[in-house]
This record gives structure tokens, C-alpha cells and sequence, in this order.
């Protein structure tokens, strides 16, 4: 992979990681723009790679609200913190699941299948249309609602899926506060992201060449930037309800790709 290449695919996934427009469904056009041949695994390893970035640029946004869940935890009381730290672990076990049952299937996915991010990037745009026009509240999210939108972050998986907007949009559906939605959202994927990691190096799913290592690195870093930017900028766009504008972008973005995977 060109240097260029990895610098343009991590802004791609600093960016998307966060703005409800499917980052695993941008890399994966941007990979067939790009001309990347890269054989599933090998392609998956560089996704691994971004999505760690972005979620230290998630701690570093987040470091004060982090600091005080485990400083709240730490008094062994069941308060706020430590229920909201127990949430986030409901919320984790679809995505745990599918995962644990069905990671061959999912990778597979992960191949260029332009037809499939079309697809689910018009999910993604009704999935957004139907949270904008949902009224904001002050409720606070359930354990109940912790784990359906735990099953929206499994389905997000899917290239095209929206996890940050699967993820929103199903809080916000649930009638959650739409501020409260987004910080939940954005905490509830770093514990899966580093745990998929672990996962994957103690099995040796991943194949490294250190070759790749220069083009890697810099994909991290363009990666954590864009992500600091886009998370900040996130939270001010759900406080402002803006989730109609990329509703709109996902369905062209989605159509645009439907049609190009049906003349290729």
C-alpha cells in the first residue's frame, strides 16, 4: 500500500468512525477507488488498525467522563458510574456473539462487495431520517435499551452499517436523550474494539508483513487526528439534531455505489 493511499483511507476512517456514514463502508469504496487487492485478512488487518486509532482518539475526547466512571467505579458502590460501566458491558454481548460465532462469515464481507455498502448505506440514511425526526428527552439509557442497541452495534458490523449512527438512531428511537445517546454510543465501542484486538493477536487471526509497517503507522496516525476533529464535531451535530444532512449524503453515497458495483 502507497503512503499516500494509507493517509487518505485513515482520514477516511478518523472521520466516518464517528459521523454516522458507515466508516467500514467508506473503506471499503475507498479500497476499490484506490485499486486495493488486498486479500480479506490482509485487508481487515489495516481496518484493525484504524479502528484502534480512533479509539484512543474516543478516550481522549471522552479521558474526563472515562476518568470519573472509573474513579466512581472504584468506591465498589452501585452508583451512576459503576451502573453505567455494567450498560456498556450489556451492550457489548450481541457484538460479542457474533464475533465469537459467525467472524469467518463477517470477514468475508470485507472483500469489495460495493453492492452490499450501497445497500446498507440506504439502511443507514432511513435508520437517520427516523432518529432526526424523533423528539429529544432528559431519559437516561436503560439496561433494556443498553442491550437493543448492543444488537444494533452487531448488525453495524455489516460494511455500510453506520455504528455510530446504527447506534444513535436506536437510542434516540427508544426515546433517549439525544446527547446522553451519543456519549453512549461513542463509549460502548472502545472495551469491544480493544477486546477484538486482543483477541485477534493472541489467536493469530492477523497477518502482519513488515513491509506494510511505514503504511500502517501512518494510517494510525492520519486515523487518531481525524478522529479527534470528528468526535468533538459529532457531539456539537446530535446536540443541533443534524442527522437529516447525512441521511441525505448516505442515500447518494449509497446509490452512487449500487449503481457503480452494477456497471463493473
Amino acid at each position: 500500500m502507497e503512503i499516500i493511499d494509507a493517509i487518505i483511507l485513515g482520514i477516511i476512517q478518523g472521520l466516518t468512525e464517528f459521523l454516522p456514514v458507515s466508516s467500514s463502508g467508506h473503506l471499503e469504496l475507498g479500497k476499490a477507488i484506490l485499486g486495493d487487492n488486498s486479500v480479506p485478512e490482509e485487508s481487515l488487518l489495516f481496518t484493525v488498525v484504524l479502528h484502534f486509532a480512533t479509539a484512543l482518539s474516543t478516550i481522549v475526547v471522552f479521558r474526563k467522563d472515562i476518568l470519573s466512571l472509573i474513579t466512581g467505579a472504584l468506591k465498589f458502590e452501585w452508583n451512576d458510574d459503576l451502573q453505567f460501566i455494567a450498560k456498556i458491558a450489556v451492550s457489548m454481548i450481541p457484538a460479542v456473539i457474533v464475533g465469537l460465532f459467525f467472524e469467518e462469515q463477517l470477514e468475508s464481507l470485507f472483500g469489495g462487495n460495493i453492492l452490499l455498502v450501497g445497500c446498507m448505506l440506504i439502511i443507514t440514511a432511513v435508520l437517520l431520517y427516523l432518529a432526526d425526526k424523533a423528539k429529544d428527552t432528559n431519559k437516561n439509557v436503560t439496561f433494556k435499551n443498553a442491550f437493543i442497541i448492543g444488537i444494533s452495534q452487531a448488525i453495524a458490523m455489516l460494511p455500510g452499517i453506520s455504528r455510530s449512527g446504527a447506534t444513535i438512531s436506536t437510542s434516540v428511537l427508544l426515546g433517549n436523550d439525544k446527547t446522553k445517546a451519543a456519549r453512549f454510543s461513542f463509549l460502548m465501542v472502545v472495551p469491544l474494539i480493544f477486546g477484538k484486538i486482543a483477541k485477534d493477536v493472541l489467536s493469530g487471526d492477523l497477518t502482519y508483513d513488515s513491509g506494510n509497517f511505514t503504511a500502517l503507522s501512518i494510517g494510525f496516525v492520519a486515523a487518531f487526528i481525524a478522529g479527534l476533529f470528528a468526535c468533538t464535531w459529532m457531539i456539537s451535530l446530535v446536540k443541533k439534531s443534524k442527522l437529516s444532512y447525512f441521511a441525505i449524503y448516505c442515500l447518494v453515497v449509497g446509490v452512487i455505489a449500487i449503481i457503480y458495483a452494477l456497471l463493473n
